[in-house]
């Protein structure tokens, strides 16, 4: 019989989970028309600033043209429609967590979204033109000629600006993993030699091989790290206050 329940409960989450994902499809799909219409304005800005506006955009495929368009229709129909999936998503979540935890979930989602839009900009304004200075200093020296496919500028814009933008988001998840009692300001400074490690790793993945290009992406993750440490000093100081007045 407790089988039985709790195949029935597993059915249950699996159709709503499924009815949810079905709706954030649908809201993906009806954005993608303002999408489809903002693509090309989007586009003729990004090839309008540098790095973008220092090169020839070439296509070597008829379907570069309409595989860019339709990527970045579908960028912005994501963007816009990430506020819904959200809900969408905690909704679902929420079911499953203590009310402790979803005051902490709550709470933090706007410092995650300007996180995240901080390290986008970090990365577009910042990393990207230094790492695009980089490797065109070394075609020309080479004596190349610099030919470069759309395609192959976005994979290598988003190569670099997304995994930083999800490297800002550190001290949101940290400061969540501390409200709900996962980690310790203890913890962190045991690891900060692995984490020191894993960081230089990140920055000579996504910066240019030279010294000072790497100094320019690893000290801001090491100060993003820091400041992980200090605000789950807070959350943990202020966590431990609210045990003892409870008791």
């Amino acid at each position: 019989m407790k089988r039985i329940e709790e195949t029935m409960t597993l059915l249950s989450h699996l159709t709503e989970l499924r009815r949810r994902i079905w709706r954030s499809l649908a809201v993906v799909l009806l954005s993608m028309g303002g999408g489809l219409y903002l693509a090309p304005k989007l586009l003729r800005y990004l090839k309008s600033v540098p790095p973008g506006s220092e090169m020839t955009w070439n296509v070597f495929s008829p379907w570069d043209g309409i595989r860019m368009y339709m990527s970045i229709a579908l960028v912005i129909a994501l963007t816009v429609s990430l506020p819904y999936i959200l809900y969408q998503l905690w909704g679902f979540v929420k079911q499953g967590l203590h009310q402790q935890e979803r005051t902490a979930a709550l709470r933090y989602v706007p410092y995650s979204v300007i996180c995240f839009l901080t390290g986008l900009a970090f990365g577009y304004f910042v990393v990207l033109p230094m790492s695009f200075s980089f490797t065109s200093k070394i075609t020309k020296s080479m004596d190349l000629v610099e030919t470069y496919g759309v395609a192959q500028y976005f994979g290598f814009m988003m190569n670099i600006v997304i995994p930083l933008a999800i490297a800002f988001e550190l001290p949101v998840i940290v400061m969540f993993l501390t409200k709900i009692g996962i980690l310790t300001p203890q913890v962190l400074h045991k690891m900060r030699r692995y984490a020191y490690l894993v960081l230089v790793i990140v920055a000579s993945l996504i910066s240019p091989p030279e010294l000072i290009s790497h100094l320019l992406v690893f000290v801001p993750l090491v100060v993003l790290y820091e400041i992980s440490v200090l605000l789950s000093r807070v959350v943990y100081g202020r966590r431990k206050t609210t045990a003892l007045v409870e008791a």
